[in-house]
């Protein structure tokens, strides 16, 4: 009967990081959140205050999200 050997564990190789992590998100998302808060109160172009609420309420979100990412 034929079988199929198990992968060997190879500990040289790097281990692939996920992309869904907290280091990665919870630094966006916070970023978003400013970035809206500038649009926000800057005086100079009426598009970017009418989407900063949208900028964050995006952020908020997505930080909340974020927090309960792994590490």
């Amino acid at each position: 009967m034929n079988t199929i050997p198990p992968p060997k564990s190879d500990s040289s190789q790097p281990k692939k990081r996920s992309i869904w992590r907290v280091g990665i998100w919870e630094p966006i998302t916070t970023t978003m959140i400013l970035g809206g808060l500038v649009m926000l109160m800057q005086p100079f172009s009426m598009f970017l205050f009418s989407y900063s609420f949208i900028v964050i309420l995006a952020g908020t979100i997505g930080f909340a999200f974020a927090t309960k990412l792994p590490e």
